[in-house]
């Protein structure tokens, strides 16, 4: 096994955890991170949820030499985030949500992986707090058939459940479906995630599973979304997504690369998807009241 060097480009709460599991696994990690968050990690590594854990690590406001690069900045961000990374990296893996970042990061760096993960965390005064263990899924996205096995056995030394599958990008949009079905209505309503089964949310949540589900098949992805979102929800029930904690922390969503372009493929096919439509609008409209909402920050 080669030297692991390992930067967490974007290191808020699941880029935190991932770096958890890294350093559990040996890896000298760097975790990359700007403003507040820069701060907090100068102060150590704080983790409390399912784990109890404190360590003090390496810290950098920019990227820096490495083997491995995580990506885990906000999906408007990658662009920024990436850019002239190619010569400091050998490899990058996004574990973003949305759809589009790989496709980004491949413009810059030579090997690329993807990943999906419902793994969950949130951040709570400077502490991760790990709220759902679940699975992360890494496969080969430009040029890294070799590595994707010895970046995935690097996790699962670290403890992290981590499998390695042939179609990831077919994988990235079946997170994404259940990404605008949970993102968008957690976010409106500022619940957490398991309210989705537990009131009448459900009603409007399995319309908007039908709405996406009509699009991924007809990108010929066969999938019980309903089935799909139930299960999720209850391994993250006390957890409150991504796009709930930045709409309290007044900042901009990644509405645009989750329903967003389930919006785009539903156009591109023909078919009304009206409620996601509905749900699209009034997080945009959330995202305006925001003074802050253009601030950058990973």
């Amino acid at each position: 096994m080669r030297s692991c060097e390992v930067q967490i480009l974007g290191a808020g709460a699941i880029g935190s955890v991932f770096g958890y599991f890294l350093l559990k696994s040996g890896c000298d990690v760097v975790f990359v991170a700007r403003g507040r968050r820069y701060e907090e990690l100068r102060r150590g590594l704080k983790i409390e949820g399912l784990v109890d854990f404190f360590e003090e690590v390496e810290v950098s406001d920019r990227p820096v030499k490495s083997w491995l690069t995580i990506v885990a900045v906000k999906s408007y961000d990658t662009a920024e985030a990436v850019r002239g990374i190619g010569k400091l990296t050998d490899i990058a893996m996004s574990i973003q949500n949305g759809i589009g970042n790989e496709d980004i990061i491949a413009k810059e760096v030579d090997r690329v992986m993807g990943a999906t993960t419902n793994y969950a965390a949130n951040l709570r005064d400077g502490t991760v707090v790990y709220a759902g263990e679940g699975e992360t899924w890494i496969g080969n996205w430009k040029n890294c058939e070799r590595e994707v096995e010895e970046v995935a056995e690097i996790f699962r030394r670290g403890g992290m459940n981590v499998r390695v599958t042939e179609r990831i990008r077919e994988m990235k949009w079946r997170k994404a479906a259940i990404n605008a079905v949970i993102n968008p209505l957690t976010a409106i309503t500022g619940v957490r995630n398991g309210e989705i089964l537990r009131n009448e949310l459900w009603n409007a949540a399995e319309l908007v599973c039908d709405e996406c589900e009509l699009v991924l098949k007809n990108m010929g992805i066969d999938v019980n979304l309903r089935q799909e979102v139930k299960t999720v929800v209850k391994k993250t029930a006390n957890n409150r997504s991504s796009m709930l904690q930045d709409i309290e922390r007044g900042k901009r969503t990644e509405i645009d690369a989750i329903t967003g372009k389930i919006l785009e493929e539903a156009r591109k096919a023909g078919i009304e998807a009206r409620v996601n439509e509905a749900l699209y609008w009034i997080v945009r409209a959330l995202e305006c009241k925001m003074k802050n909402s253009d601030v950058r920050q990973y």
